[in-house]
């Protein structure tokens, strides 16, 4: 269901939009207003999907409204005024109709938004890293987060093991990398990663066993746990 509000300062022009949503069940009209400054205040209240807006309107145009205004949703403009097309689409308007709207004309637009709004549903939210960036001797080097099975610390370096999912546990490799692990675990994102020791930081995707003074990786290494983080390390399993 998209949300909209209805902006323009004739009721009339109220009573011809929602005369063709109703062949659009899937809006549902969430504010009516006569000016822009009640609809921005609206707005910063609540969000949502779909603007209907007429230009000329008392106090604040609506193309003054669209300048002013922050995470714009989708916009149709709809207005007596043809000559201020070109203004709107440099506003990032989904759609611009000219009074009186016919039937046909509004549904063109209507498409417009459905479509704009599937390709909005599609993008993905920005995810966690996938890798991190660590400093190896004189190079920097990409290492996959899911891969990293555990890290030790060794004075002011750190020792990475990581796993591929093509090798065997044996298989496990080391790279000593240019960093503090107080400041590796900063780096590394809060989910799926765990300090258990003053000296340890393990991926919590390896471990398989825990007890009160170690826990178990699935490469076969045995982590000791510090008495300051054993309630933590309860939790894992």
């Amino acid at each position: 269901m998209l949300k909209a509000l209805i902006i323009d300062d004739e009721p009339l022009a109220h009573q011809v939009v929602l005369h063709h949503l109703a062949e659009h069940p899937k809006v549902s009209v969430a504010g009516q207003y006569y000016n822009a400054t009640d609809a921005l205040q609206h707005l910063s209240k609540d969000k949502v999907d779909l603007l209907f807006l007429d230009i000329n309107m008392p106090a604040l145009s609506g193309m003054q409204m669209l300048r002013v205004l922050a995470n714009k949703p989708q916009v149709i403009i709809i207005s007596a005024y043809q000559e201020f097309a070109v203004e709107g689409f440099e506003l990032e308007v989904t759609d611009y109709l000219v009074k009186p709207v016919g039937a046909e004309r509004f549904n063109q637009a209507m498409v417009k938004v459905y479509k704009e709004q599937q390709l909005v549903a599609a993008t993905p939210v920005s995810a966690a890293p996938k890798h991190i960036v660590l400093k190896v001797g004189r190079e920097k080097r990409k290492f996959i987060l899911e891969h990293i099975c555990y890290a030790e610390a060794y004075g002011n370096y750190v020792r990475l093991w990581t796993l591929e999912p093509s090798e065997n546990a044996s298989q496990a490799r080391m790279s000593l990398v240019n960093t503090t692990l107080k400041q590796l675990v900063a780096d590394l994102p809060d989910s799926g990663f765990i300090q258990v020791h003053k000296s340890f930081a393990v991926n919590t995707a390896f471990v398989i066993a825990t007890d009160a003074e170690c826990l178990t990786l699935s490469i076969g290494e045995q982590i000791k746990i510090g008495k300051s983080y054993k309630k933590s390390v309860d939790t894992l399993l």
